[in-house]
């Protein structure tokens, strides 16, 4: 398979795709023209991104492509439905990461309660001001809110019984007794968690049932003074909403992901939160570290080798969950070759399209069973014609 790496990945995993039989070319500068180029001029089977866009006209440039792989958790910069639409898989690398963002996520919280950036710049600036600076609270015994309980949300938890805070949370899928083994306190809705915490971290996926999900409501909930840090994405705060807590309640807010971020690694940068004192902003760095970066890396070369090898994606987010099949046919039939042809020109005739088959073989090869979904009108005369083909030896059919 040819493989086209658009961002940088380890010797070690091109080694181990190379190894595996596949066509490696790493290209880590494409983005925008450049990419839909290359991927015309190579026509990978397999494209891996990191930040790098995948567009509807990249998935039209690529005629042969079949397999999008993230080398990350989110997935928001590769157009899904447009994959989805062209019969190409996205796959992302979970939970590969966490440990590296939940750092970071804690980091900005000490960085925010000891104001350790201004402390340095002053230093550097040769101004000393130990009467502000030695002022902090400290953040042992105070609340740390959790929204959103994923890998990330998890690992920032154990940190933070480490640094003895108490954690109340919520999530969509948070359970009493989930909250009980994490040892947190479950709320009934991020505004909930805001309200009851000093700190609040936000770790949900970024969607359209989060855009904004930290907005008006959510900062008037917020205590005075408390803390705000988002590693996830930007699109979850509402920027206009979170501003003006800044300045009516001095809300401190620590970001690793904000709009309009820049789209290249290095450069000049102008943002109106960068001059905001009350923010503290980093490079969108949560899963940069040497560790994170290299479990990522290897995640997405074992995706690559399980479909070359079996056709199977790991990670795969863009399979239907629930198909629009109504009804399963069910043949049991013996194992020789033309039997499942003949049941799907029956099929074919009959109009009804399939949306899963499984073919399932018993022990000696002797006969097999083949399940098989479509959406379309029962007909038991079309389920007669295929009870009388040859070697088929029972048929079934039922509504879904």
């Amino acid at each position: 398979m040819r493989v086209l790496l658009a961002d940088k990945l380890s010797d070690s995993v091109i080694s181990r795709l190379q190894e595996s039989g596949c066509e490696v070319k790493m290209q880590p500068e494409l983005k925008g023209e450049s990419l839909t180029a290359a991927l015309g001029e190579f026509d990978p089977q397999i494209l891996v991104v990191r930040s790098t866009k995948v567009l509807e006209a990249d998935f039209d440039a690529a005629s042969s492509l079949e397999l999008v792989v993230r080398a990350g958790a989110g997935y928001d910069n590769i157009d899904v439905s447009k994959a989805s639409g062209s019969g190409v898989f996205v796959a992302n690398c979970p939970g590969k990461n966490s440990a590296a963002v939940a750092e970071l996520a804690i980091g900005l919280i000490l960085a925010l309660d000891r104001s350790i950036p201004d402390n340095v710049m002053d230093a550097r600036n040769g101004a000393w001001n130990k009467a502000k600076y030695g002022k902090s609270d400290g953040i042992k015994g105070k609340t740390l809110g959790i929204v959103g309980i994923g890998n990330i949300g998890k690992e920032v938890i154990r940190r933070a019984h480490g640094l003895e805070m108490s954690v109340v949370a919520w999530s969509r899928s948070l359970t009493s007794a989930v909250a009980a083994e994490l040892g947190v306190t479950k709320m009934d809705s991020p505004n909930a968690v805001a309200a009851a915490s000093d700190i609040v971290s936000l770790h949900v996926a970024s969607n359209s049932d989060t855009k904004g999900l930290a907005g008006a409501s959510f900062f008037e909930a917020m205590r005075e003074g408390s803390f705000l840090i988002n590693t996830t994405r930007g699109a979850v705060v509402d920027e206009g909403a979170m501003c003006r807590a800044i300045e009516s309640k001095g809300i401190r807010v620590g970001l690793d992901v904000f709009s309009n971020e820049p789209a290249v690694k290095t450069g000049e940068f102008d943002h109106p939160l960068a001059s905001n004192a009350g923010v503290y902003l980093t490079h969108h760095i949560g899963a940069s570290t040497a560790q994170a970066q290299e479990a990522i890396a290897q995640e997405a070369a074992r995706i690559i080798q399980c479909y070359t090898a079996s056709g199977d994606v790991p990670n795969c987010v863009n399979l239907s969950v629930h198909s629009p099949a109504t009804h399963q046919l069910t043949v049991r039939h013996l194992d020789k070759v033309g039997v499942l042809s003949r049941v799907l020109n029956e099929v074919s005739v009959a109009n009804w399209n399939i949306q899963e088959m499984e073919n399932v073989v018993f022990d000696e090869a002797r006969a097999a069973c083949a399940y098989i979904r479509f959406d379309g009108a029962a007909d038991e005369e079309v389920v007669g014609r295929i009870r009388v083909l040859e070697d088929v030896l029972a048929v079934s059919l039922i509504a879904l």
